[in-house]
């Protein structure tokens, strides 16, 4: 994609004026790109209506460049996100919550776009009091970095202590940022989260005047390779969301990829979502593994990725790859650790190589955006709900339903006692 000639309207420059919060003004004084909270990315897609954008998780730099060429050419807003496992303080990724503000701006900048985007920390899990320490220093840093949006994920956690995390953590996050909470971890069929489980975590937030834009659920999905033809639960989806409608929340789908096309449309109709995450078959695109309509990689009758010829990474790149795996006893749910290794080896490749692992996900996202999640336009609805707050900040979509004082850490745990549900397995289920 040759660099495009500029289109800044009067509209979008206003809002460049306005709608930037305040560490993206401090970081990127001179910037034209629209960088704005994650509130205003759920705006648009409410405004549309029946609409979902993609959170594209940026594990490589190829990613990102794709998932933004695609939000143009869509005119659609847009999430980059990356998560603490990818990109946290122990990733295994380049990109990072410290770095992907500046990849995104200098992309904008460099192609004239012109679609509001939202730098988002996805899943910063919390699994226990060491991380709550750490979240306390990090958090801030994160947004002294560029980020305009946070999933506070205490999920891992018994359910009165996740609520109790994120009440300790809210006031590390600015009141104009995007926030998304979650219940249930990602395991598939296992676990699966619960109308009392959503309730009990949205309506404790409530009451102390914390009011996500989104949350997430495990309604079926799993990270990675998706290896069950189960998927996303749309009923179960809906009838949690229907739950929660006077807490004016919207929903955000974890684990997309490996869902069929027809039940992406499903959940962008049936159900109160607005942010869909995609993370492994992006990155496989990248290289060139097939993919299948769902976005899941197609594996050879021995368990191995299939690399198409002519897309992706260069063919000795490629084997480079498959034998770093092979020596480290990486499995096909485990070459996603070759990212941080391989990043320069991908960087250094030829100008040709490098552009068709681009356009691959440019074409990919471009298609969800436009075919399946209802969300091409939604870029003119995201400056629109910028001028009408005239301001970065556009407030929160709830009001306080809820009695404080029924919500203290003791009646917390009380009511918390009361929940019955299944977790599902313990072990690790990070992407």
């Amino acid at each position: 994609m040759a660099k495009t000639k500029s289109t800044y309207s009067t509209e979008y420059e206003k809002a460049l004026s306005i709608g930037r919060p305040p560490n993206i003004v401090s970081l990127f004084p001179n910037s034209k790109a629209l960088i704005v909270s994650g509130k205003v990315i759920d705006r648009a897609l409410l405004a549309k209506g029946k609409a979902m954008t993609i959170a594209a998780n940026g594990r490589n730099h190829f990613v990102i460049r794709g998932a933004l060429r695609a939000a143009q050419r869509a005119n659609a807003a847009i999430i980059i996100e990356i998560a603490k496992s990818e990109g946290g303080g122990g990733a295994y990724c380049a990109v990072n919550y410290w770095n992907m503000a500046r990849q995104v701006d200098a992309i904008c900048n460099e192609l004239n776009l012109t679609v509001p985007v939202a730098i988002h920390a996805d899943h910063y899990g919390i699994k226990g009091d060491a991380d709550i320490k750490t979240a306390m220093l990090q958090i801030p840093s994160m947004f002294d970095a560029g980020i305009t949006s946070i999933a506070i994920d205490a999920s891992h956690l018994p359910d009165e202590q996740n609520l109790l995390a994120s009440l300790a953590l809210n006031k590390y996050v600015p009141k104009w940022a995007g926030l998304e909470t979650e219940v249930g971890e990602i395991k598939g069929k296992s676990g699966l989260s619960t109308v009392d489980e959503a309730l009990f975590l949205i309506r404790g937030l409530n009451a102390h005047d914390i009011f996500p834009d989104w949350i997430a659920l495990n309604n079926g999905t799993t990270h990675g390779i998706e290896a069950s033809a189960a998927g996303i639960q749309v009923g179960l989806t809906g009838e949690i969301h229907k739950a929660l409608e006077p807490y004016h929340v919207s929903g955000a789908q974890h684990g997309t990829s490996g869902n069929s096309s027809q039940r992406l449309r499903l959940i962008a109709q049936k159900t109160n979502t607005t942010k869909a995450n995609v993370a492994t078959a992006l990155q496989m695109i990248t290289w060139g593994v097939k993919v299948n309509d769902y976005g899941n990689a197609v594996l050879d009758d021995q368990g191995g990725f299939i690399k198409q010829a002519r897309k992706g990474v260069d063919p000795d790149v490629w084997e480079e790859m498959v034998a770093y795996a092979k020596d480290k006893g990486l499995k096909a749910g485990d070459y996603k650790k070759l990212n941080l290794p391989f990043e320069n080896k991908l960087l250094s490749q030829p100008a040709k190589t490098r552009e068709r692992m681009v356009q691959g996900v440019e074409d990919f996202i471009y298609r969800l955006l436009a075919k399946v999640f209802n969300s091409e336009g939604t870029a003119p609805l995201a400056v629109a709900a910028i001028l009408k707050a005239k301001s970065f900040d556009l407030g929160p979509k709830a009001k306080r339903i809820e009695d404080p004082k029924e919500w203290t850490p003791s009646k917390i745990t009380k009511k918390a006692a009361l929940i019955n549900s299944d977790k599902g397995p313990a072990g690790n289920f990070e992407d």
